[in-house]
């Protein structure tokens, strides 16, 4: 038989194509501000975190010419995570400037030859060696200030530093003094006092006669706070971004809300605090039900954030608040959790938001910002937002306004069958675009179960018919659910794109999104009154529930269940091979002025267990992707894209060749490549200095004997 291909759009690339070049005129949108002049200003390019360029001095004739300009190591600056660190650079005045190891150092390099010209590394303090998300700067923020450019930095201790572009020193007259013994006296905010200072628990806390302690910050039986993106400055404003532990790493209920804070860029002047977690009387307090508002925490907002300067709007994602697996103690939709928030940059107000999952129990936290640029539908240029999400969903709103652009029903979900949870009834589904995945949508049926061969599917057939199949929305069960079959299953199929963002063309109205398959059966969970560490079906710290870093529980409000290990919660295979038809790593590209899907292609080679399998030989299997992600930019008339790091660093497929591609962005064919010195992650970007233009690609140093760091090309 001839075996049905996971989501192959070729036959459909002449009518996409069509579609495209009939929009192609109409896409001459404006775009945001940050790369005029050959710059790359925001860790995103622009302020809408397209990551493009209409740089073309490299371009599909000569992209093949490329030869190595400058390799940059981090290893000189402390302990390293050379492929598990996430950082893009940005250029901006003539300057480089990323950060490095889990110290979070600031450097600015040479951007002809990558020599460090300076470096900035807070002084370490207790809360610095607490904070769970050390290697994660993802970059810095930067803006002028009286003609003189200032690099912004948040670090894991969660202080906010600005920076003289120059010669790196703090600002003078800037900030407030930080008493601890080697800071700077000025150029610097401890963010914690302007956290906490109107939050209750705390508020108790001080009036129990306790002191604040700037070198411990938070003390653990409060809550946890940090950063794991960059502030951004928009009109003069600096916006702080909060990270905190992942909430499926915790034990307990209570933490620090991760309230949005804006500062002034030019004195470091406290300005406005956004609630993330609504209080009496804000909007949208009445999704917290059993008071839950009062002690819940986290909501961080620790992706990267876009902004439109003209509309004075700066777009923000959040997570889910504490104990992810189980909303039993915070019943509701809890807003503004899982959701996209645009807030007046010089106020702090919600100018208008809106919940992409309500009541987060999934790890489905937003994880990059939304894209900002004009497209045209139906011959309406709309100022667009569009977002990305983990379960292969994508939604596009008006940034202006907050409207969909086309139609989002919520639809009826899976519900919960463990005492005292709460799961929501519905959820929010786009009508268009289509989802990167179409298993999303109804889960493994008949259509995505792997048919290669007969017997395969009869068997796969057998093994699914044992579950309850779901789509995105799959809760777990109870140890003893009793049902008469092993377990829920589900999918999603957008990915961890964390470390491999989408990217768009303000030129064309082209996205290009990395993405994958993934169905499993969820963790069951079990009652208890806390950690039991004699007790193999519940997580104990270091082992997939707790870690070092967790603040403990109370004793008392902790949650009443917790995620369980133990048989069931791994979807059966076929003699190794998943019952669904893989789709590993891919890449499809959309035309946003009408949302078709124009492209897809895999990325990489399909498995070796796969190929080899001894099942399949003779077998006409489709490309299915490798491992790994793929990460990319647009430059001017080329697609920049490189096969990346998978999460855990080692599974970088060892025949996966080293290569950076060009690719045609409205075919998605690969026209050209030269070779990588070690796996490309995370972060690529591109610029203009001295009248050349230089690509820069973040690289990790596993399986390689090149050290993790930058490495830069050019013409010759």
């Amino acid at each position: 038989m001839t075996p049905i291909r996971p989501i192959c759009f070729s036959r459909a690339l002449p009518i996409a194509l069509t579609l495209l070049l009939a929009t192609w005129s109409t896409a001459a949108a404006q775009r945001l501000p940050g790369t005029e002049n050959g710059e790359w200003r925001y860790i995103g390019g622009d302020a809408g975190h397209t990551k493009s360029s209409p740089l073309s001095q490299i371009n599909a004739s000569n992209f093949g010419d490329l030869e190595q300009a400058w390799m940059w190591t981090s290893r000189n600056y402390g302990p390293n995570v050379d492929y598990f660190s996430r950082s893009t650079p940005v250029y901006a005045d003539g300057g480089l400037y990323t950060v490095a190891t889990p110290r979070r150092q600031v450097i600015s390099l040479d951007p002809a030859t990558g020599e460090t010209l300076w470096t900035f590394r807070e002084p370490e303090t207790i809360r610095h060696l607490r904070s769970p998300r050390q290697a994660y700067g993802k970059g810095v923020g930067y803006s002028e200030v009286n003609g003189r450019g200032v690099v912004y930095i948040t670090t894991p201790g969660f202080f906010l530093w600005a920076l003289d572009a120059e010669t790196g020193q703090p600002l003078e007259n800037w900030g407030e003094a930080i008493p601890i013994d080697g800071f700077a006296p000025s150029g610097g905010i401890d963010l914690i006092p302007h956290l906490v200072g109107d939050w209750g628990r705390w508020e108790d806390y001080v009036a129990q006669g306790n002191r604040y302690d700037p070198d411990l910050g938070i003390p653990r039986e409060l809550g946890m706070v940090t950063a794991s993106a960059p502030p951004i400055v928009v009109n003069g404003v600096v916006v702080v971004l909060v990270g905190h532990e992942p909430s499926y790493g915790q034990t307990r209920i209570e933490n620090v809300p991760g309230d949005i804070m804006g500062f002034d860029a030019a004195t470091g002047e406290f300005l406005w605090k956004f609630h993330v977690i609504p209080r009496p009387g804000e909007f949208g307090h009445e999704t917290w039900e059993n008071d839950a508002w009062e002690w819940s925490g986290d909501m961080s907002t620790w992706a990267p954030a876009s902004a439109d300067p003209e509309l004075g709007l700066v777009y923000l994602v959040t997570n889910a608040s504490t104990v992810q697996t189980y909303a039993g103690h915070r019943p509701g939709h809890n807003l503004f959790g899982g959701s996209l928030l645009a807030l007046d940059v010089a106020t702090g107000e919600r100018r208008w938001h809106f919940q992409i999952h309500h009541s987060d129990q999934w790890n489905y936290d937003l994880p990059t910002p939304p894209i900002l640029m004009d497209i045209t539908v139906d011959g309406e240029t709309i100022p667009a937002a569009i977002l990305n999400t983990k379960q292969g969903l994508v939604f596009v709103f008006n940034r202006a306004t907050g409207e969909p652009v086309w139609p989002i029903e919520e639809r009826p979900v899976m519900q919960t069958q463990v005492p005292g949870n709460y799961t929501a009834p519905t959820q929010p589904y786009p009508t268009w675009p289509e989802p990167v995945d179409p298993i999303i949508l109804s889960g493994i049926t008949d259509e995505f179960l792997i048919d290669y061969t007969p017997e395969l599917l009869e068997q796969a057939r057998e093994v699914i018919a044992q579950y309850n199949v779901g789509g995105l929305y799959v809760p777990p069960l109870p140890i003893d659910h009793g049902n008469d079959y092993i377990n829920n299953v589900g999918c999603m199929g957008g990915g961890n794109v964390i470390p491999h963002p989408p990217v768009a063309d303000p030129e064309t109205g082209l996205m290009f999104v990395s993405h994958s398959r993934s169905c499993s059966a969820p963790g069951f969970m079990g009652p208890t009154n806390g950690i039991d560490e004699d007790d193999p079906n519940y997580p104990v710290p270091g082992q997939g529930g707790a870690t070092p870093n967790s603040t403990p529980t109370t004793g008392t409000t902790v949650a009443a269940w917790l995620p369980a290990g133990g048989g069931g919660a791994a979807l059966q295979r076929v003699d190794g091979l998943p019952v669904y038809k893989q789709m590993n790593n891919q890449l499809t590209a959309y035309q946003m002025n009408g949302g078709e899907r124009v492209w897809s292609h895999a990325v990489g080679p399909t498995p070796e267990y796969v190929r080899t399998h001894a099942r399949l030989q003779g077998v006409d299997i489709p490309e299915l992707g490798g491992n790994g992600w793929s990460i990319q930019m647009v430059a001017g008339d080329l697609l920049v894209q490189a096969q990346a790091l998978s999460q855990g660093g080692a599974q970088y497929p060892p025949d996966a060749p080293l290569e950076l591609h060009a690719r045609d962005k409205v075919t998605g064919r690969i026209l050209a490549s030269v070779p990588l010195p070690a796996p490309a992650q995370y972060g690529m970007m591109t610029y203009m200095h001295e009248g050349q233009q230089y690509i820069v690609v973040q690289i990790g140093s596993i399986q390689t004997d090149t050290p993790g760091g930058l490495v830069a090309y050019r013409l010759p």
